[in-house]
C-alpha cells in the first residue's frame, strides 16, 4: 500500500466493505432462519427485507467513502452487526406480540433508516470535529435545555414511571439521548482549555492539591444540575451513565487519580442518599439482592431474565424456538435476555465481544489523534457506549442493580438509535481527521528529507 491519501482511503474502505458484507450475511442468515421457524417456505417479503438492509448499508458506506474516506474501517460493520442482531430479535418478539403490545419491527426499520440519514447528515455538516469546541457554551445550554424539556407540563410524558420523553402528536422522543452527546462536547472543550489548571491545583488540603473553585465550578455546576434533573425524572440509568462519563473524562484529561477517588466517594454518598430518599431506589436494590423473594411481583422481570439465560444454555434454543415474549420489556431493557435464550452463551458472548470491539475502536481513535480536543472527545464518546452497554447488560444479568437504559444499536427505540448514529459519525470524523493529519505530517517529513538530500 502506498503512502498517498487515496491509497489509504481505498484500503480502509475496501476493508470496511468486506466486513460489512460479512455482517449483512449474518443478518440475512438470521432473518431467513427466523422466517423458516414459522413456515416451511420463505415468505415473499424476505427478499425485500434483504434488499433494504443492503441498500441502507450501501448508503452509509458510500457516505463514508465520500465524506470521511480515511475513517476507521471497523466502526460501521460492527454497528451493522449489532443493528442486525437487534432487528432480528425484535422481529422474533413481534411473532408472539400480545394485542396490547403490537409489532414494532417495521417501526424499528424506519428508525434505522432515519438513523442512517442522521449519520450521513452529521458527516456532511461536521467537516472538522475541532470546530465544535468553539461552540462549547452553546452546547452546554442545549444539553441542559434538553434535560429540562420533559419536565415542562403538557409537553413531557411519563412512561414506565420515568418522565424522560416529550410527546408531540403521536411521536414520542427522549431528548436526554442527544443531551449526553452535546454535554460531552462541552466537557471535552472545557477540560482541554483548563487542563493545566485542573491538573496542578493551587489549594492544599492535607497531602492533596485542589484546583481553584473558579476553574472547577463551570464543570461541577452543569454536572450537578444534570444529575439532579435526571434523579427528579427517576432516570437512574442515565444518572449513572452521566456520572461515570464525567469522572472518566476528568481523569483522562488530568491523569490525577485523586479525581477517581473523589468520584468514587461522591458516588458512594449519592447512592446512600438516593437509597434513603427514594422508594424506587430501595425497590431496585432489594430486587437485585434477592429477586426470588417476590418472583411474581417486583422481581418478576429479573427472574424471568435469569430463567431465559438458563434455558438458553450454551448454544441457545434456536431463533424462533424459545419463549422470550414472557420477559417484560423485552424489546428495550431486556432484549439481551431474549438474545441469551435463543442464541445462548455463544450469542451473548458474541454481542459483548462486538461491544468490546466498538468501544476499543473508539479509544484507539482517541489515542491516534494528536489534537487534544479530539482525543478527549473521542474518549468521552467511547465511554458513553461502554458504560451504557455495561449498565444494561450488568443489570439484566444481575451483576448490578437494574437501571433503565437501552442497549446501543440493539434495543428498540428511535431516540437511542439516532443518538448512537451521531456518536458513530463523530468518531469516524475524528478518525478521518487523525489519518489526514498523520499523512500530512509524513508528507512534510518526506519533503524535508528530499530537500536535505538535494542540498547534500
Amino acid at each position: 500500500m502506498s503512502g498517498t491519501p487515496s491509497a489509504l482511503a481505498r484500503f480502509r474502505r475496501t476493508r470496511e466493505l468486506s466486513l460489512g458484507v460479512l455482517a449483512l450475511l449474518i443478518t440475512a442468515g438470521g432473518y431467513v432462519l427466523l422466517a423458516l421457524s414459522k413456515a416451511p417456505a420463505l415468505p415473499a417479503h424476505v427478499w425485500g427485507f434483504l434488499g433494504a438492509i443492503v441498500g441502507l448499508f450501501a448508503c452509509a458506506h458510500i457516505a463514508v467513502r465520500r465524506l470521511a474516506p480515511r475513517a476507521d474501517a471497523t466502526l460501521l460493520p460492527i454497528a451493522a452487526l449489532l443493528l442486525g442482531i437487534g432487528f432480528i430479535t425484535i422481529s422474533r418478539l413481534d411473532l408472539n406480540a400480545k394485542k396490547l403490545d403490537p409489532a414494532v419491527g417495521p417501526a424499528q426499520a424506519v428508525w434505522i433508516a432515519v438513523g442512517i440519514g442522521t449519520f450521513v447528515l452529521t458527516l456532511a455538516f461536521v467537516r472538522h470535529a475541532r470546530s465544535l469546541a468553539h461552540y462549547r457554551y452553546t452546547f452546554l445550554l442545549l444539553g441542559v435545555a434538553a434535560l429540562l424539556v420533559p419536565l415542562v407540563p403538557g409537553l413531557g410524558a411519563q412512561i414506565n414511571g420515568a418522565r424522560l420523553w416529550i410527546r408531540i402528536g403521536g411521536l414520542t422522543f427522549q431528548p436526554g439521548e442527544l443531551a449526553k452527546v452535546v454535554l460531552v462536547i462541552f466537557f471535552a472543550a472545557y477540560l482541554v482549555e483548563k487542563r493545566e489548571l485542573l491538573s496542578s491545583g493551587s489549594r492544599r488540603l492535607g497531602r492533596l492539591y485542589l484546583p481553584d473553585p473558579k476553574h472547577l465550578g463551570p464543570l461541577l455546576v452543569p454536572w450537578g444540575v444534570a444529575i439532579l434533573i435526571m434523579v427528579q425524572q427517576k432516570d437512574l440509568g442515565s444518572s449513572l451513565l452521566f456520572f461515570a462519563v464525567f469522572v472518566a473524562m476528568l481523569y483522562i484529561a488530568t491523569l490525577r487519580s485523586a479525581y477517581l477517588l473523589a468520584g468514587a466517594t461522591l458516588f458512594a454518598g449519592a447512592v446512600t442518599i438516593a437509597y434513603q430518599a427514594f422508594s424506587h431506589v430501595q425497590e431496585r436494590v432489594s430486587v437485585w439482592i434477592n429477586p426470588w423473594r417476590d418472583a411474581q411481583g417486583q422481581g418478576y422481570q429479573l427472574t424471568q431474565s435469569l430463567f431465559a439465560f438458563g434455558s438458553g444454555g450454551f448454544a441457545g434454543r434456536g431463533i424462533g424456538l424459545g419463549t422470550p415474549n414472557i420477559i417484560p420489556v423485552n424489546r428495550s431493557d431486556f432484549i439481551f435476555a431474549a438474545i441469551g435464550e435463543e442464541l445462548g452463551l455463544i450469542g451473548t458472548v458474541a454481542v459483548i465481544g462486538a461491544f468490546l470491539l466498538l468501544v476499543g475502536s473508539a479509544f484507539r481513535i482517541a489515542l491516534q489523534s494528536e489534537r487534544p480536543f479530539s482525543q478527549l472527545f473521542a474518549a468521552g464518546l467511547g465511554t458513553i457506549l461502554g458504560v451504557q452497554s455495561f449498565v444494561i447488560i450488568g443489570g439484566v444479568t444481575r451483576v448490578i442493580p437494574l437501571t433503565g437504559v437501552t442497549l446501543p444499536f440493539v434495543s428498540y427505540g428511535g431516540s437511542s438509535l439516532i443518538a448512537n448514529f451521531v456518536i458513530l459519525a463523530l468518531l469516524m470524523r475524528i478518525s478521518d481527521e487523525s489519518a489526514a493529519d498523520a499523512e500530512a505530517k509524513a508528507a512534510g517529513a518526506a519533503r524535508l528529507l528530499a530537500i536535505e538530500s538535494t542540498h547534500a
